[in-house]
């Protein structure tokens, strides 16, 4: 792997189960520095349990897992900080607390990591990841009741930034939003992958998402990554699923969507 494709991810041999029922068995994946990286896969392929393992919120049966070179497998919760603090998480929804302002939200993990920080200056910080992440200054404001679903995902994202993360983990992000609001977060999203330089991890069922924002793609079956690269690469491989996704009636027209798109902007 050259100097470039650095993996800051590195998954080997991971195996997952509930009970009798096993969810991945041998499962390897790298996710190199500063890729937009999707993971697709049929429903029970363990996307989001993937992303749990990795995050440290569902511990493996076997394998091993580093995250910027450290291993994460068995380590506490204390001695993980460091390296958890250099990552975000925007959970299904939001999972914004619902007690809580917007600012508020973003405020929460910053008094985690950073308890001697004061007020003003998280109110500082929560207001530029707030307009960092498209929502006006007034949103800080609202409870997330407040807001709509597209702005809800947005306050999730000014929260996942709170820290200046280097990586950044989205489980299904446009789920539930409208093909305009998809495609305004899919634009938010590259815009601050580019910027910020930021690696991101974005599970995904959207093939519009697939084809307007990510470098790579990772898919899930057979309880193992089968196949990790372009979609042009992916759909050169002979794999009923994967041709079935990417070749169906949607796939195609998330290509020729795409092909529109391009020609618009040229």
């Amino acid at each position: 792997m050259a100097a470039d494709e650095e993996a800051i991810i590195c998954v080997r041999g991971l195996k997952n189960g509930f009970g009798d029922q096993i969810v991945h068995d041998g499962l390897d994946l790298d996710v190199r520095r500063g890729e937009v990286l999707g993971v697709v896969g049929g429903s029970g392929t363990g996307k989001s349990v993937l992303m749990r393992s990795i995050i440290g919120l569902q511990t493996p049966l076997a394998g091993e897992i580093e995250v910027f070179g450290v291993p994460m497998v068995g380590r506490d919760e204390d001695d993980a900080k460091h390296v958890r603090r250099r990552w975000g998480v925007l959970f299904q929804g939001g999972a914004l607390f619902s007690t809580l302002t917007v600012a508020e939200n973003i405020e929460v993990p910053i008094r985690e990591f950073f308890p001697g920080v004061d007020d003003e200056l998280l109110r500082e910080i929560a207001g530029y990841k707030i307009l960092m992440s498209g929502l006006p200054a007034s949103a800080g404001e609202k409870y997330p009741s407040e807001l709509s679903g597209g702005m809800r995902k947005r306050a999730g994202v000014a929260r996942a930034l709170s820290l200046d993360p280097e990586l950044l983990f989205l489980d299904e992000p446009t789920a539930g939003l409208d093909p305009i609001g998809a495609a305004a977060f899919d634009e938010l999203i590259r815009e601050l992958s580019d910027a910020l330089g930021l690696t991101v991890f974005l599970i995904t069922h959207d093939l519009d998402t697939l084809h307007a924002i990510c470098d790579r793609v990772a898919v899930l079956a057979d309880k193992k990554v089968i196949a990790v690269g372009t979609i042009p690469e992916l759909l050169a491989l002979d794999h009923k699923w994967i041709q079935d996704y990417f070749n169906g009636p949607r796939g195609r027209a998330a290509a020729a969507g795409l092909s529109k798109h391009q020609e618009v902007e040229a």
